[in-house]
């Protein structure tokens, strides 16, 4: 029984699938749809145009294609041993064939003396070669002859291969579809100018062709296509959001640069900002004054001063007559925060407070009153911020820090804490996004960087030692403490893990202090698991001096300023992700001195892992590492974008496709801006699709 639309019919009604292999289809690969099983696309093809000699196999070779005459066959062993093989000839040699399941089928089928065509994985045992389990087509078959070409080969598990659903069974289904649906049922979706401009093939020539290809052009033009395809309507989609978000989007117009920022930037400035920081204040700047809501995201690497840069938007909201929230994700990071703007303004007879899930009873109601009193112009804080009883008298301004710690829903919360309209909101993150993830990531937001260091500091010098070097590390913290500097140990575990086989903290800090023991050495300990006030305590200890080595976890990475501490001990470095190590050595080099990363590891890694660590210690600059961790790990692994659901792209790839996303989003653009409501003829398709994208789709929500 077909539906109204050929594609959405289900794959049960397919021939040889069924409601049991149709829900296994579902469960395993959530392909439910023959839509579903075209838009399945293969992650490799397989050259079937070459036929291997026999005689000129080895161990080495993979996967190859055999053509020759079935000589034996037979059953041999017994019980879960049992296993039939056979003995395939050519001009050249012989080579074993060997199955282990389905020998009933095979004993009837197979022809002993038939020429075969026979394709699979060369395998090595006791010095025979043998392809086990082959797949086998009679050489005389016209499916064949038309198969040598590039065969494609889909992602499988062991269950859908049980039920003859591995990538050979996956292949029959596909063709069996592209029989069924016509050019009619595949609309197109991009405008004839596209086509022709990039000379891409329609739509339904590309779904075949990235299928079925007749050769490697063919095959390159259909992924190219495809890609396109799927990166521009992404596209489409978050410029069209940020396009509604400005026209609906109406704020306070700050429309004057007062006595507030003035003072604070000709007397109170403690050094000269750069010139990123003195293009993103003026970018800033034309966004407040423009009367629609400010939807921003700052990046800036480790110590470029998005700080200040906050302070400044802050001191500008101030001078219109409005308040302004930091927001930070954790209490010692908003501290931190606190201590640094209330350093800053001491002498500007300005009010800032703090608000964290610490503060309670009377410092915390009074706290409250002179907030919607309007007698404090900063509130940092955490997610208590959030909560209903804290209201300000006029908010104009947040600002979040490292705004991925927070859900969607907590962020629009803050937007409710302003009566009239919804503050402006700039977003701040010290983890650099690639390019190409931060158009798609946040591709509704307008995007401001700072890409340049204060003058004068010291790029830290980061060095990676294995375990057999111990001692020598240890020689080197006596030194630095003997200089007066202080020395973080970072772990990658608390609780032991035998599957890891990790040196955990506990460990860790028990062989510290038997290697820098009392009196002479002072050593912190700092975990998630700790109580707040416990954790506040020893980072407090460690921030006033009192302590020379802090061992803590990943607690560390964000939010944590001890210009003292100049050398960064990370244990097990292999097993964090590059933009963690980065944000981890972002802790020491800021203070005068010159500061150290060591980077520990064990004396086996992987090629991945020697990759990462050679790119730590060849490069400070945040975004060439960004790029790396996003080309080794793939968009879905960087802090954040899984859950945002918008990088879950079937074929496109961030960290390869940078070009094509490019060319997608200006063409993106272009359309937009000459006909915002896809009306004219030519862009129909266009529209056509992004309607029936737009019932699909959920969860799609701003960003900020």
């Amino acid at each position: 029984m077909m539906s109204s639309s050929k594609l959405d019919t289900s794959v049960a009604y397919l021939k040889g699938v069924g409601p049991r292999k149709g829900d296994l289809l579902g469960k395993e690969l959530q392909i439910y749809t023959l839509r579903d099983l075209l838009f399945h696309f293969p992650f490799r093809y397989v050259d079937r145009t070459k036929f291997y000699r026999i005689g000129d196999l080895t161990a080495h070779h993979d996967q190859v294609q055999l053509k020759g005459v079935l000589r034996g066959l037979q059953v041999v062993g017994s019980g879960r041993k049992k296993r039939m093989t056979g003995r395939l000839r050519d001009e050249s040699g012989v080579i074993d064939l060997v199955w282990f399941k389905g020998l009933y089928w095979l004993e009837k089928h197979l022809q002993i003396g038939m020429e075969y065509v026979v394709f699979g994985r060369v395998n090595a045992f006791q010095g025979r070669l043998s392809v086990p389990h082959p797949e086998m087509e009679a050489a005389t078959d016209v499916s064949v002859r038309q198969a040598a070409t590039l065969s494609p080969v889909y992602p499988s598990t062991e269950k859908l291969a049980s039920h003859g659903l591995d990538a050979r069974g996956q292949r029959k289904l596909i063709k069996q579809v592209l029989q069924i649906v016509g050019p009619d049922d595949i609309p197109e979706t991009l405008p004839a100018s596209v086509l022709s401009a990039y000379r891409f093939p329609g739509r339904a020539e590309a779904l075949r062709g990235i299928h079925f290809p007749r050769d490697t052009a063919e095959m390159q033009s259909a992924i190219n296509r495809l890609k396109f395809e799927e990166l521009f309507f992404l596209q489409l989609r978050l410029l069209r959001l940020r396009n509604t978000r400005r026209a609906a989007a109406r704020s306070f117009v700050f429309d004057k640069v007062g006595d507030y920022f003035l003072n604070f930037f000709h007397h109170h400035l403690p050094f000269a900002l750069t010139n990123a920081q003195k293009r993103v204040i003026k970018e800033v700047r034309r966004d407040l004054g423009s009367g629609c809501q400010m939807n921003r995201l700052l990046q800036g690497d480790v110590g470029s001063g998005k700080t200040i840069v906050a302070l400044m938007c802050m001191l500008i909201a101030i001078d219109n007559g409005y308040q302004a929230c930091l927001l930070a994700p954790t209490e010692i990071l908003a501290r931190q925060h606190f201590d640094g703007l209330a350093g800053y303004l001491e002498k500007m007879n300005l009010q800032v407070g703090l608000l964290t899930g610490s503060i309670k009873g009377k410092s915390r109601r009074h706290l409250l009153e002179a907030l919607k009193a309007g007698e404090i112009n900063i509130l940092v804080g955490t997610h208590a911020v959030l909560e209903d009883p804290v209201v300000f008298q006029n908010l104009g301004l947040a600002i979040t820090d490292e705004q991925h710690r927070f859900g969607v829903k907590q962020r629009a919360r803050l937007w409710k804490k302003s009566r009239e309209f919804p503050p402006h909101v700039l977003v701040m993150t010290a983890t650099p996004i690639p390019r190409t993830l931060a158009m798609t990531l946040y591709g509704d937001l307008d995007v401001s960087v700072i890409d340049e260091l204060p003058p004068g500091r010291k790029p830290v010098q980061t060095l990676h030692w294995f375990e057999s070097q111990r001692a020598r590390v240890h020689g080197f913290m006596r030194e630095q403490i003997a200089l007066g500097r202080q020395v973080y140990v970072v772990y990658p575990l608390i609780e032991e893990s035998e599957a890891l086989d990790l040196q955990n903290l506990e460990e860790g800090f028990v062989a510290l202090q038997r290697a820098f023991p009392m009196p002479d050495y002072q050593i912190s300990i700092v975990h998630g698991r700790m109580k707040a006030e416990d954790k506040d305590f020893e980072m407090k200890r460690f921030v006033e001096g009192k302590t020379q080595i802090m061992v803590a976890t990943t607690v560390i990475e964000v939010g944590v300023n001890v210009p003292n501490a100049s050398v960064m001990v990370i244990e097990n470095a292999e097993r964090f992700g590059l933009s963690q190590l980065h944000q981890l050595r972002g802790r020491v080099g800021r203070g005068a001195d010159q500061s150290f990363c060591i980077l520990m590891s064990g004396n086996k890694l992987s090629n991945e892992g020697k990759e990462r660590l050679q790119t730590m210690v060849r490069t400070t600059d945040g975004f060439e590492i960004a790029e790396a961790d996003l080309r080794l790990r793939g968009p879905g692994d960087i802090e954040g974008t899984r859950q945002s659901g918008l990088v879950q792209l079937r074929l496109a790839d961030l960290a390869k496709d940078g070009t094509i996303l490019q060319a997608a989003r200006k063409l993106a653009s272009e359309i937009l801006r000459e006909d915002p409501g896809l009306n004219r003829e030519a862009f129909l398709p266009v529209r056509r699709h992004m309607t029936k994208l737009d019932k699909q789709a959920k969860g799609w929500s701003r960003i900020s």
